[in-house]
């Protein structure tokens, strides 16, 4: 079963952009988003709170 995973809250009127909702196993997570990205050292080099700091609500990691 698929389910939909992103939900859209507002679309701007030509359909070039909108905001919405990533409904992910681990929490939701409100587009457009920061996404701090965990490779080649750049988030290991910051303590937890300078993660906090900035305000992200998902790290891209591999």
């Amino acid at each position: 079963m698929i389910e939909n995973i992103f939900e859209i809250k507002h679309e701007s009127t030509d359909g070039a952009s909108r905001t919405g909702t990533l409904h992910l196993p681990h929490g939701d997570v409100q587009t457009p988003v920061f996404m701090p990205v965990g490779t080649n050292a750049t988030v290991k080099a910051l303590t937890k709170d300078d993660l906090e700091e900035i305000g992200f609500e998902i790290i891209l990691a591999n």
